[in-house]
């Protein structure tokens, strides 16, 4: 972050009387749409067709990151309902004193929406794919609770993964050392070379999460013949377990899906863990027990006619992305699907 990336933090502060901080939100100038995983480049070509500048725009996130949170950060007390507001008034006053185009806060949760769209902001919708944990024994109650098919399918997959003698192991905490840190980055700098062109984490960050974050962290990592072959690095909150990078230097086949999915669903059962967030994109998903969950971010616009547009889009989208759910979830593995609320 910082000079030169495209991402400049000017994470936004409120303090009362005293000097003492109550609210926070963190935010960053942003010069292009890259690692929001929020798509809006098409916006930013329409506005620039049309004469405007879209960037810089203020974005509300945490980068490369799409899990949602909070992005209002209020204290405890009498105040919070002030604070949280007075954060929501600086983000839209820094947009006519920096000439920034908008305000974007991306995977918000449903309190900060609630907020932000009673000051103006506008929702929009995606999908991602969340496994969600119904109180399973153990993998084998989980694959019980599927249609015959899938769940041969599942176990078909997860022998396959290993056949060719590889081991799988999660590790966390302690267990973590710097030839794993290594291992993963030679894996997560092949397959982002490969397959995104731009991989933006260095290896010292890398051996920082070790040292800073291990209990934070559960790393999947497969061997084959002595030699660390592929991995999946998950981070675990306080009811849930957060995929984000996968990387391999040998192709092999369901490997994929059991270091990035079967793994963490078998980690969160046996940590009680409430879901697995399998990060952005994926309909391959469905098939593994992971359920179309809608996201939400938050979109203020200083240009009336241009925010009016937009407004008109994301009516047909939000409808767009909530009928294609309905779809998905007519396709879940479940032999009986509980509805949305059961998930919760």
């Amino acid at each position: 972050m910082g000079r030169g990336t495209g991402w400049g933090p000017v994470h936004i502060s409120v303090k009362d009387y005293a000097g003492k901080l109550i609210a926070a939100a963190p935010a960053y100038l942003k010069h292009h749409s890259q690692g929001e995983y929020v798509f809006d480049h098409s916006w930013a070509d329409a506005y620039e067709r049309a004469g405007g500048k879209y960037y810089p725009k203020l974005l509300m996130a945490v980068p490369f990151t799409p899990a949602t949170g909070p992005r209002l950060l209020v204290s405890n007390g009498p105040h919070a309902p002030g604070a949280r507001q007075a954060l929501v008034d600086a983000c839209i006053s820094a947009t006519h004193q920096l000439e920034l185009s908008s305000v974007n806060a991306n995977f918000v949760t449903d309190d900060d929406a609630r907020v932000l769209e009673s000051s103006g902001f506008l929702r929009r919708e995606d999908r991602q794919f969340h496994w969600f944990n119904r109180d399973y024994r153990d993998f084998q109650d989980f694959l019980d609770q599927l249609a015959s098919r899938k769940r041969k399918q599942i176990r078909k997959e997860r022998e396959t993964a290993i056949s060719a003698g590889i081991d799988i192991v999660a590790l966390t905490g302690s267990d973590l050392r710097e030839e794993h840190w290594d291992a993963f980055y030679e894996f997560y700098m092949d397959t982002g070379g490969r397959k995104w062109g731009r991989p933006y984490l260095n290896r010292t960050f890398f051996s920082l999460l070790g040292e800073n974050l291990s209990r934070d962290v559960v790393l999947v990592m497969a061997r084959r013949a002595g030699r660390w072959i592929a991995g999946a690095i998950n981070f675990l909150g306080s009811d849930a377990l957060f995929g984000r990078n996968w990387g391999c230097i040998e192709d092999h086949p369901c490997l994929h899906f059991e270091v990035c999915y079967y793994q963490a669903i078998e980690f969160a059962i046996n940590q009680r863990l409430a879901r697995v967030e399998a990060g952005a994109q994926g309909e391959h998903k469905l098939a593994r027990g992971y359920r179309p969950t809608i996201t939400h971010s938050m979109h203020w616009i200083r240009d009336a006619s241009f925010r009016d547009a937009v407004a008109r889009y994301l009516i047909a989208e939000r409808r767009a992305v909530e009928a294609q759910v309905q779809m998905l979830d007519a396709h879940l593995p479940f032999r009986h699907v509980p509805p949305p609320e059961e998930e919760a």
